[in-house]
């Protein structure tokens, strides 16, 4: 039976993107306020949908820990899951992501019209110098930057080495870093149909101060915390031994 309700959520998101990529599509000729409503109306529909047809909710920690300024946001990567919502948490929030999603018919558009900031993973400087850039312009917008750090989703209790570009960006622009961590990966795996049901925890962390420090010395901070975190909330952690 979970199995079941697993496709048939699988199904109707799918549809639900397109639904709603047309939607955001059309908002576009308005503010861009309404725009961001009608991603965080696909971000809602979708978050009671899972919890209705899966049995699988979240619960959030650490809210007092958002600042009151805008700023970078680098976030665990396990599962479609925080894709969905990180619309949540913030009033306008600027993805960075793989450009190939911007190739698709409608969601592509719809990522556009969000003024996302696509990036090429092969191009390594190049890439990171247009996150700098492109996120100088959002942070002044009043845009918060989600990034996924490892580049990637990571299966439970596997990290990788951060990429250089949030720290860069959050260190040139003279803002904090938010960290993120939680367990999605444990209920919602990156491959496969079947969302187990439960609740997620999702962990916001205190900013982290970027003023004169190396982006790698930030990069070890943000993931030193965000990966001690993992161990305290994630079974996924706990079946590889790596338990605190």
């Amino acid at each position: 039976m979970i199995y079941l309700r697993s496709i048939v959520f699988t199904v109707i998101f799918i549809l639900s993107v397109l639904v709603f990529s047309i939607i955001v599509v059309i908002s576009g000729l308005f503010s861009r306020e309404t725009r961001f409503k009608a991603a965080r109306a696909w971000s809602t529909f979708n978050l009671r949908l899972l919890r209705l047809l899966c049995g699988l909710g979240y619960e959030v920690e650490g809210r007092e820990n958002i600042p009151a300024e805008n700023c970078v946001v680098l976030t665990k990567h396990q599962s479609t899951f925080e894709t969905i919502f990180g619309f949540q948490l913030f009033p306008i929030t600027c993805w960075v992501l793989k450009r190939e999603l911007m190739w698709i018919p409608l969601l592509g558009w719809a990522l556009s019209v969000i003024e996302s900031i696509p990036i090429d993973r092969k191009a390594h400087g190049s890439a990171v110098r247009q996150v700098v850039r492109i996120g100088k312009q959002r942070l002044a917008q009043g845009f918060w930057i989600f990034i996924f750090p490892e580049g990637t989703r990571m299966a439970p209790g596997t990290t990788r080495r951060y990429g250089i570009s949030g720290a860069l960006l959050a260190r040139d622009a003279g803002r904090p870093i938010v960290p993120v961590a939680h367990n999605a990966g444990d209920y919602w795996p990156r491959r496969g149909l079947r969302k187990k049901p439960g609740t997620i925890r999702i962990v916001i962390g205190p900013p982290v101060d970027t003023a004169g420090k190396e982006p790698q010395e930030i990069n070890l901070e943000v993931q030193d915390w965000i990966e001690s975190t993992m161990r305290r909330i994630s079974s996924g952690y706990r079946a590889n031994g790596t338990a605190p």
